[in-house]
């Protein structure tokens, strides 16, 4: 277990945010890129290997860092391996980003840049709804799943996951471009997601501030959405806020059909948005004092 470096990866992410660097994440994008370029064929085979190869060159480049880091005193090799480890947590950016839909003078444009569904032609209920959505799940994707391979596996943990979560984010659509080449970078990110997700729904109901509402929507809307994780932290969310998420919504020019999750109590609204992002401080500290004690006794 690596309570101590996640402690400390984020507590980094924490104070710091993101780095004034090219993210790893970019790096990534910039080999699926050029695998696309070279070996794209709407197959399942091609696709494959494109998640082979990432996940390979991620490991090997992750275990490489620990064995130099390694070499330094043990001080200073937890700080490097927590300042590494903390460009693949993303609360400050998440918050952030979504805070931004708040305050831009453009928001559908600020939401664009966070969502891959159409928002030129979006209400502002429908707004605020996608931010709220793209909050609750990617508390999971950005942040406790992340952490979660940080502590059982350390580093190459939390590189892997970067890398099949990267690919999940670029590829596994079901376009037509997409279909077959994606397929097995969104079954990988799926088995990835399962138990992170499910975590995130335990940590978002212990916060709530109306737990048996948040624990009925989970119970009874988490599974109904395609993907078998992302349903989970939106319902407990709608839980949580008494309100409604889900919907129908624009993909692509084309609308597709999804189920309401939650139950329209209170109105989805910039005082929704506002109050989900307020929870910021207290996952902060309780994450923390997870990890600490963790650290301390485990």
């Amino acid at each position: 277990m690596f309570f101590e470096l996640a402690a400390l990866a984020y507590l980094v992410d924490m104070v710091f945010g993101e780095f004034p660097c090219k993210h790893p994440v970019m790096w990534m994008g910039d080999f699926i890129h050029a695998f696309e370029r070279r070996f794209y064929s709407n197959r399942i085979v091609p696709g494959a290997l494109l998640v082979i190869s990432l996940i390979s060159i991620s490991l090997v480049i992750s275990l490489g860092l620990v064995y130099l880091c390694g070499l330094l005193p043990a001080g200073l090799s937890l700080l490097m391996l927590a300042l590494f480890a903390a460009t693949g947590l993303a609360m400050n950016m998440l918050h952030e980003s979504v805070s931004a839909i708040l305050s831009a003078e453009k928001p559908k444009q600020a939401l664009s840049y966070l969502v891959s569904r159409d928002t030129k032609d979006m209400t502002e209920t429908e707004i605020y709804k996608a931010g709220l959505e793209t909050w609750a799940e990617n508390l999971s994707d950005g942040v406790i799943a992340p952490l979660f391979y940080l502590v059982l596996f350390g580093l190459p943990g939390i590189a892997v996951y970067k890398a099949i979560n990267t690919m999940d984010s670029m590829i596994a659509y079901k376009t037509g471009r997409y279909f077959y080449f994606g397929k097995t970078a969104a079954i990988v990110d799926d088995l990835a997601n399962y138990i992170p997700a499910r975590l995130t729904v335990l940590l978002i109901v212990l916060l709530a501030d109306d737990k048996q509402r948040a624990l009925q929507a989970v119970w009874r809307d988490g599974n109904k959405l395609e993907s078998p994780n992302a349903g989970y932290p939106i319902a407990a969310m709608a839980g949580a806020l008494g309100i409604a998420l889900g919907g129908d919504a624009s993909y692509h020019g084309q609308i597709k059909h999804k189920p309401t999750l939650g139950l329209l109590v209170n109105p989805v609204d910039k005082f929704a948005l506002i109050k989900a992002l307020h929870m910021k401080t207290a996952i902060n500290m309780f994450v923390l004092s997870v990890l600490t004690a963790g650290a301390l006794f485990l």
